[in-house]
């Protein structure tokens, strides 16, 4: 697994994120609207987070193949999820 790190700064605050883009297991997920597949607890480098929030969710569509994106936090990071054919990859950590 590979961790690059880069920082932002939008106004002013500076945002430090860690790209990750390595798959994850997530151990419960509840379900939204249309029954998407929204990621409640997840395991990742041996520790276990608990979501507590979501942001932003994408979907994209390239002919038949569908994938998702979602931001969740745990109350003191952010991550960044993609899903797509049943696997879950985490993209990055801020």
């Amino acid at each position: 697994m590979s961790i690059q790190e880069a920082s932002y700064t939008i106004g002013e605050y500076a945002m430090i994120t860690n790209q990750i883009n390595s798959p994850v297991s997530i151990t419960a997920i509840d379900f939204g609207q249309d029954m998407e597949a929204i990621p409640k607890r997840m395991e990742w480098g041996g520790r276990t987070y608990q979501f507590i929030d979501r942001g932003i969710r994408v979907v994209a569509r390239r002919g038949e193949r569908v994938s998702s994106t979602v931001t969740m936090s745990d109350g003191e990071q952010s991550f960044c999820l993609r899903h797509h054919s049943g696997v879950w990859t985490l993209l990055s950590v801020c």
